[in-house]
């Protein structure tokens, strides 16, 4: 028996059963939950990137949903195995992805998420992501934005109440039937800016929500 269920072999069971669980049951926690959407006049109309803390993930679509629908956006994960789990359960979502981050993957992914800037699309990124540390801002998002000289949207969400995980970025369960408040940022830019100053401006206008 133990010699049947190998790291490989539970890996693809979590793989093939855990994401559309997940999305069934997040789709079912914020059923239960009191969304407010706190919404800036201004939006992005072209392509932009959209930043998020890695914790606050898992709410996130619907203020995408809410917000900026009829714009198209590419979600960067990780290669990491925890990063597949997040790609496959945010697809049900219908969001498709670029695969790697600062830690792995990273030219890979930067290619690839200005291949499709140039289609059109936007990219959303954790810039914390995908190992930490928490709250902090990697030079992917700096490099992509300067790049290109895109905006950037950031989001945040609140809940009432919450089970707060003991990982790395705290990841945020809203308790059911709590009050979650979403937030959108105006766009910015910041082309001209060197990269600390960027990250700084970043992680500023993300912390400016809490």
């Amino acid at each position: 028996m133990g010699k049947f269920f190998t790291r490989h072999r539970k890996r693809k069971l979590l793989l093939r059963f855990t994401p559309p669980l997940a999305y069934g049951l997040i789709r079912l926690l914020f059923m239960t939950c009191r969304a407010h959407y706190h919404l800036p006049k201004k939006r992005c109309e072209t392509p932009c990137l959209v930043a998020f803390w890695h914790g606050e993930i898992m709410m996130n679509p619907f203020l995408y949903k809410k917000f900026m629908s009829d714009l198209s956006f590419s979600l960067m994960i990780s290669e990491h195995f925890d990063g597949e789990l997040i790609a496959r359960t945010a697809s049900f979502f219908g969001f498709d992805f670029v695969r790697g981050s600062s830690s792995k993957g990273a030219i890979k992914a930067l290619r690839e998420s200005l291949r499709l800037i140039d289609s059109g699309r936007g990219i959303a990124i954790t810039p914390d992501g995908p190992r930490g540390p928490r709250h902090s801002v990697a030079d992917g998002i700096v490099a992509i934005a300067q790049m290109k000289n895109l905006p950037i949207v950031v989001y945040r969400y609140k809940a009432s109440r919450y089970w707060e995980m003991k990982s790395w970025d705290r990841f945020i369960i809203p308790k059911p039937f709590s009050r979650l408040d979403f937030y959108a940022s105006e766009p910015f830019h910041v082309t001209g800016l060197t990269r600390e100053e960027a990250k700084a401006k970043i992680k500023e206008r993300l912390q400016s929500y809490v």
